[in-house]
């Protein structure tokens, strides 16, 4: 592993007590799995909330490696607003709506390659929805501060359409603190049983949204590292970012593989590869190198700030 850091140019965390060590590879590694309760709550709700789900230096990472993609994407001209100014105007980075996504990450960086297999995560999404599912998607949502407008009400299977909404999750993670002020996450306990009908949303170049029951609905403020589970069906939207700080979340879709057949599934593997069950290979089918297992390495590469490293080889 020494070597493999020096030859990439990167060096090493610094040594730790055992202590400190020691729960660093039980969150790293292990995770904390969801308890049987929450899973049921899950089900019942459509939705888990775990605060600090990521360690410190794991969400350092992320956001080092995002910070990177936005600004790389925006010296390029090719960061996408996806919000509408009220003049209709499209893609306008000068307007007073700005919704900033990038949309997939994984061929963006090794980093956001990796963090479908990171332990923790696969472990979650496998008690969540079944042990065999794929990636379907991620994305990431940047709003800045005063002008970062909301993603508005909507829910996931409105677009994916699968038969079980419980047999699709997404992963939402705050990169930076998400508060109230700064238009976090909101959902709808229990809307995952109670489809709404969608239109086309004015305020979008693309996203369609519904009217839910907002009296319902519930906040979800969450510290950098902090996640929130909810399946397809859950109603949620973001709100606008009147804070004085950027906000950034990113979002992974994971879908069961019985949910996931047909040539369509094929024409990106690498995009979506199947992270759990009988057909999984750790990414090596989908992208010819094993993905699974970099993940703390690729942690210490973002952190580093180097160049992003290959996958390890099969």
């Amino acid at each position: 592993m020494l070597a493999r850091l020096n030859a990439e140019g990167v060096a090493p965390s610094p040594e730790v007590d055992r202590v400190t060590l020691a729960r660093r590879v039980y969150f790293d590694l292990i995770g904390l799995p969801p308890t049987p309760e929450q899973i049921d709550r899950f089900r019942e709700d459509g939705f888990l909330i775990i605060d600090g789900f990521f360690t410190q230096r794991e969400a350092s990472a992320l956001l080092a490696e995002l910070t990177r993609i936005i600004e790389e994407r925006r010296a390029s001209g090719s960061l996408r607003n996806v919000a509408v100014q009220e003049d209709g105007s499209e893609n306008n980075h000068d307007g007073e709506r700005l919704n900033l996504q990038v949309i997939p990450l994984n061929d963006k960086s090794p980093l956001y390659k990796a963090l479908p297999f990171a332990p923790k995560v696969a472990d979650t999404v496998a008690q969540l929805i079944g042990d065999s599912y794929r990636l379907h998607l991620d994305q990431a949502f940047w709003k800045p501060a005063k002008k970062g407008m909301g993603t508005h009400w909507h829910q996931d299977n409105a677009y994916f359409k699968i038969a079980d909404p419980l047999k699709g999750t997404a992963m939402w993670v705050a990169m930076h603190d998400a508060t109230v002020e700064n238009g976090t996450l909101h959902v709808i306990p229990g809307s995952h049983r109670e489809p709404y009908e969608h239109y086309r949303d004015p305020f979008s170049d693309h996203h369609i949204r519904c009217d839910p029951p907002e009296e319902r609905a519930v906040p979800v403020e969450l510290k950098a590292g902090g996640v929130i589970f909810f399946c397809y069906g859950v109603a949620h939207c973001t709100l606008d970012n009147k804070s004085d700080g950027d906000r950034a979340g990113i979002a992974l879709h994971f879908i069961h593989t019985d949910c996931a057949q047909g040539d369509s599934w094929t024409k990106y593997p690498e995009r979506t590869p199947i992270v759990r069950g009988p057909d999984a290979s750790g990414g090596l089918k989908e992208n010819g190198v094993k993905i699974e297992g970099t993940w703390e390495l690729q942690v210490d590469a973002a952190l580093a700030g180097s160049h992003p490293m290959k996958a390890r080889q099969a």
